[in-house]
This record gives C-alpha cells, sequence and structure tokens, in this order.
C-alpha cells in the first residue's frame, strides 16, 4: 500500500481528552475516532490491526473444536426475563422498544440467546457435547466511558457457549477453553495470566480470568514468578486429551487481582524472591455455570438411561476489541506502538527518502514490488515529507521493520533495515535486505 493513496491520518500532538496511554496513541496513529462517547469508528489501520486480532481468535477456537454461529446484536427481553437477568442486569444494558411496542435489547452477553438456539436444535444426548462461538459487536451503556476502546460502550467480543451432559464433561470443555486461551494470547505476543475470578453477573461456581501485564494496567496483581515463564501448549496439542495436568500447572501458583488478593497467603506460599506485584489488564474471561441457564429456560435432554436431565454450560469471553488497546499497552515506547508481529497491520514500512529522485524512486518501486510478490505486506512512504516526519511516523505506528532508501545509499547499492522493537539498525546491500526481511516473515 502506498501512503499517497491510503488514509492514514495521523496526529502529531496527545489528544487532551486521552488519559493513557492507548488511547493516546490510537488516536495520534490514525487507527480510530470517536463518534459519540465510548464509541469509535475503526479507521483502515485500525481496522487491520482488529481482523488480525479477531482472525487468531477464531483460529484458535476452531481448533479446540468449538464451531462459528452469529447471532443478533438486537435481542428480545422475553428471554432475559425468562432467566431472571433482565432487570438484575443494571443501566448498563441498553433497553428499547420497537414499532410494535415490543421490549428489546441491545446485547451486552448472549447465554440466554445460545441457550434457547440450542434448546430448538438438539434432537438427542448424542448431539453433546457442544461449543458455538461467535465475534459480535456487544454494548454496555457505561455510566462514564473512557480510557478510548479499553472502556467502551460498543466493543467487539468473541463469546463462546458449552453444552455438556455432565458437570464432569463440562468441566472438560472449560479445560479445553482455559487452554485455548493460553494459546490465543501467546500467538498474539502476549504473556497471559489466568486467575481465579469472581464470577458477578454471569453467574456459576468456576471461573478464571486471564490478565495480561502492563504498567499502566486497570488492576494490581499479585502473583507467582513462574507464571511469566511457563510456556505455552504447542499447535500439536491434542484437545481431547487429558488436559488437566496443564490446568493444575496454571493454577497452582499463587496469582490474584487486588479483588481477590490474600496478602498472608502470598507470604505464606510464595518466597520474596518469587513474589511478582505489578499492573494487569483482563483480556479474556471464562465461567461455568453448570445449569444457571438451562433451568429457567428448559434446556434439558434424556439421557441414556431415559432420565431427563439439565444441560451443563459454561460462557467463555474474549475482548477483540479490547485487545488492541491492551496490546499498546503493553508493548510501546516514548516514540509510539510496537506491534508483535502477529498483529501488525503491516509487516514493512518502506522509507523514501527523497520522493522525486528517478534513482531513489526505482529502488523504492523494485524492492516495494519483490517484496509484496513474496506476500509481505508493506507501507511504502512514497509522500514528499521531510525525512524527520517519515521516521517519526513510522515509530508512531509501529511497523516490525522500517526499510529506509536514500540517494546516497542507493549510489552504492545499500539501503539501511530497522528493527522497530530494539532499535538497531543495519546497513545492507539491497539484496541481503530483501532476503533479511523475507527470512523474518516466512
Amino acid at each position: 500500500m502506498r501512503l499517497s493513496k491510503y488514509f492514514l491520518p495521523t496526529i502529531k500532538e496527545n489528544p487532551k481528552e486521552a488519559e493513557i496511554v492507548s488511547h493516546r496513541l490510537m488516536l495520534r496513529a490514525g487507527m480510530i475516532r470517536q463518534a459519540s462517547a465510548g464509541i469509535y469508528t475503526w479507521l483502515p489501520l485500525g481496522f487491520k490491526v482488529l481482523k488480525k486480532i479477531e482472525n487468531i481468535v477464531r483460529d484458535e477456537q476452531v481448533r479446540a473444536g468449538a464451531i462459528e454461529v452469529l447471532m443478533p446484536t438486537i435481542q428480545s427481553a422475553d428471554l432475559w426475563k425468562q432467566s431472571g437477568r433482565y432487570e438484575d442486569y443494571g443501566k448498563e444494558m441498553l433497553r428499547i422498544t420497537d414499532r410494535h411496542d415490543r421490549e428489546m435489547l441491545y446485547g451486552p452477553t448472549n447465554e440466554e440467546l445460545i441457550t434457547d438456539t440450542f434448546k430448538n436444535g438438539i434432537k438427542s444426548y448424542r448431539d453433546l457435547p457442544c461449543n458455538l462461538f461467535h465475534i459480535q459487536w456487544k454494548f454496555r451503556d457505561e455510566v462514564r466511558p473512557r480510557f478510548g476502546i479499553m472502556r467502551g460502550r460498543e466493543f467487539l467480543m468473541k463469546d463462546a457457549y458449552s453444552f455438556d451432559l455432565t458437570a464432569e464433561e463440562g468441566r472438560k470443555s472449560y479445560n479445553k477453553m482455559f487452554v485455548s486461551y493460553l494459546r490465543t494470547f501467546d500467538r498474539l505476543g502476549l504473556k497471559a495470566i489466568p486467575m481465579a475470578a469472581d464470577t458477578g453477573p454471569i453467574g456459576g461456581d468456576m471461573s478464571h480470568e486471564f490478565i495480561i501485564l502492563a504498567e499502566t494496567g486497570e488492576s494490581e496483581v499479585y502473583c507467582h514468578r513462574d507464571l511469566v515463564e511457563f510456556d505455552v501448549p504447542g499447535a500439536d496439542l491434542d484437545y481431547d486429551s487429558d488436559l488437566e495436568p496443564i490446568i493444575a500447572k496454571w493454577t497452582a501458583p499463587y496469582a490474584a487481582t487486588d479483588e481477590e488478593h490474600d496478602a498472608e497467603r502470598f507470604a505464606a506460599e510464595v518466597d520474596e524472591k518469587d513474589r511478582l506485584q505489578a499492573r494487569g489488564i483482563e483480556v479474556g474471561h471464562i465461567f461455568f455455570f453448570g445449569s444457571k441457564y438451562s433451568r429457567p429456560l428448559n434446556l434439558s435432554v434424556q439421557d441414556s438411561t431415559g432420565r431427563q436431565v439439565a444441560i451443563e454450560s459454561g460462557s467463555y469471553g474474549v475482548g477483540v476489541s479490547r485487545l488492541v488497546g491492551a496490546i499498546i499497552e503493553a508493548s510501546h515506547d516514548d516514540n509510539g506502538i510496537i506491534w508483535p508481529k502477529s498483529v501488525s497491520p503491516f509487516d514493512v514500512g518502506l522509507i523514501n527518502l527523497k520522493a522525486g529522485d528517478e534513482a531513489t524512486d526505482t529502488a523504492c518501486e523494485n524492492l516495494y514490488n519483490r517484496l509484496t510478490k513474496d506476500n509481505i505486506d508493506v507501507l511504502y512512504d512514497d509522500t514528499n515529507d521531510r525525512a524527520g516526519a517519515k521516521f517519526s511516523n513510522m515509530d508512531l505506528i509501529g511497523l516490525p521493520w522500517q526499510l529506509i532508501v536514500g540517494p546516497r545509499g542507493v549510489k552504492s547499492g545499500e539501503v539501511e533495515v530497522k528493527c522497530r522493537a530494539t532499535g538497531a539498525r543495519e546497513t545492507l546491500s539491497m539484496d541481503d535486505a530483501f532476503n533479511k526481511l523475507i527470512s523474518e516473515f516466512h
């Protein structure tokens, strides 16, 4: 993509309304613009990151055996009244009335709707287990939306729902999602720590939230240092195998946010040298709530003995749009964003230091075409801006690699390659620079 033809409205100064790093950098990098309080338009650069995160989340859900559906954003209030949550949910739920005076709502979550959908589709206990997920926009009417997309009113969320015949089988489904989350966040370049959590308005008696460490995190985190060193299960993991040893490994060490923290237990269980206290951001939450929704919504089947039993369920959420901000909070410097390769909007930023110079233009065109042909996604700065502005802009948007081409280097057949994460620069021949970048992404 040529920058001269791209829509990238960057901002030099920090916007006054932005209180945290991710909000500032997303506005400055031209990723989002506010449409109204807590609601944002995703501009091309931000949308590319959002879709990359969404695709990784989807891929790992499917790998774990979940099946994708798509539910509506607008739901009938009837099911929520049947479950008892319509009044309990509070003012965060946006309640609306259609032209026929039917009570509707903009879904903040989907436990009721998916339970009713599954009830109308299941024929036998042989249809179990089943896990259905979708990636859909949600709305929660926050009393004070702030921090950009980190605490907005409209957000993109992956929510999955498991259905099992017994609590024992339900635990197996829960374990699959637990491990899937470890893999998902690892692929996003994040180290996520699972922590036992309060179930809140979702309900149930088993729940974990996944926290990534970031200096600007919303919660204080206390945990054993081992949890940031553990290796995540590989892509060859068999999800139908016994996952309990993995769950035990990740849940045995002490880990708690400030709301659940027990200082005496922390001191007793963790040696002082192994204690880690930091800030963290919640990026995922999983729940097992058994028959909390299946009983009021009459979801049951006959088991193999002919006995009618209520289905055991769980729900599993990932804040897809929130992850964009969370990654920035965890990976940035004074100059801007530092994207992990897996979610960067482009792979390489190609900088033409003297657009209009025939030799420099020719060298840039050659490199741009060669890299693009080899499926390297390049943002080519072919504008007439000053070199300093080009460098600042590329650092701000945070692409993993920069390829810098100027008249002096072209004369000697050389270009400069810069790694955004480390700041290291290397002068190479054009072929060596090309080969280095190819090796980074293939």
